[in-house]
């Protein structure tokens, strides 16, 4: 029912874009608003893909003079693309190509937060095809840099915070090879924390959280002589974002980071200060933890990460069973967001 609902409503603005009483203008940007509509918590990949085909024709009928509802148009559109899941790249190439047609335009002739919003998405779509290795991870961060020089804390808090978030986790993507790499692991850390202090527990519950869970992932995994100090740092921050993320609210949210937690007390001893005497304790709580994310992953369905933690369970009861012979070490599963 739901689906035939949802082809009737495409199938009417369609129609509508054919009312000879509404001028081009106006019936482009009715269907981009009625695009726009279908973006918005969409149920299937189906709506997406009718969105994109909504922009289509609005841009079929907007004049070519129209230059900044065009690039509005397009920039819309291009979300919509980079919101499809798919096996490949292909709608994020698309994305990325839209986008670059829409920006100028937005440059020229849009509001500064037009503009820099299509900077954000761009620098995201950026970002997702680097991570196929079909494109250069720099490329985003400089989309960013853009978007925060009109998106600041004090007008556009949440866009801020976002950026903020993005940027670290590009930085973090990049190669840590060289002695360039301990540079962008502290910038990454300085961006969340730059995220942090512009939010609170109170106010921004939500975003506080992902970035104290993010925080404490750049901690663990940051080049460092003081593994231990940032470890205790990260197990801070992880607590921290479980002063929002419960099990009861946010289910996966929760399991995220309690399984983020639990890779980060595997690699304390019980003691820092006396680490010659192991980690049993925390042993035996990392198992714990990873046992109710792995519960929780299976109840939504997400059994990729169902199948991580169950792999680190069983390698975290072997360590335990092996003690003290081992030093409890194990490796590295961090889960963001």
């Amino acid at each position: 029912m739901a689906s035939s609902l949802f082809t009737d409503e495409v199938r009417v603005a369609l129609a509508a874009a054919d009312d000879a009483d509404a001028t081009a203008s106006e019936r482009a940007e009715m269907l981009m608003e009625i695009a726009m509509g279908l973006q918005q918590q969409p149920k299937s990949p189906d709506q997406l893909h009718s969105a994109v085909t909504l922009y289509d024709k609005a841009l079929t009928i907007c004049p070519q003079e129209q230059q900044l509802l065009r690039a509005r148009i397009l920039a819309r559109k291009a979300t919509a693309l980079q919101a499809i899941p798919e096996q490949g790249t292909a709608s994020l190439e698309q994305a990325r190509a839209v986008f670059a047609e829409a920006i100028p335009v937005l440059r020229d002739f849009g509001k500064p937060e037009e503009l820099a919003e299509a900077e954000m998405n761009l620098g995201l779509v950026i970002q997702n095809l680097a991570g196929a290795g079909r494109a250069r991870i720099t490329d985003a961060i400089s989309a960013y840099q853009r978007a925060l020089r009109t998106f600041t804390k004090e007008k556009f808090l949440r866009e801020f915070v976002i950026l903020q978030n993005n940027l670290a986790t590009a930085f973090l993507s990049m190669p840590m090879t060289d002695e360039r790499g301990k540079m962008r692991e502290a910038l990454a850390v300085q961006a969340f924390e730059e995220g942090l202090k512009a939010v609170s527990l109170v106010d921004y519950p939500s975003e506080y959280a992902m970035l104290q869970n993010n925080l404490g992932n750049a901690l663990q995994y940051v080049s460092s002589s003081h593994p231990i100090e940032n470890n205790i740092r990260a197990i801070e921050a992880y607590d921290e974002a479980l002063k929002v993320r419960t099990r009861e609210t946010t289910p996966l949210e929760y399991a995220n980071t309690i399984a983020n937690k639990a890779n980060c007390l595997w690699n304390l001893p019980d003691d820092p200060e006396r680490p010659d005497e192991g980690n049993r304790a925390n042993l035996l709580q990392v198992r714990a933890f990873y046992s109710e994310a792995r519960e929780i992953f299976m109840a939504h369905g997400d059994l990729d990460k169902a199948r991580i933690v169950a792999e680190a369970i069983d390698q975290a009861g072997r360590e335990i069973l092996a003690l003290p012979a081992t030093n409890g070490q194990g490796s590295q599963r961090s889960i963001h967001s």
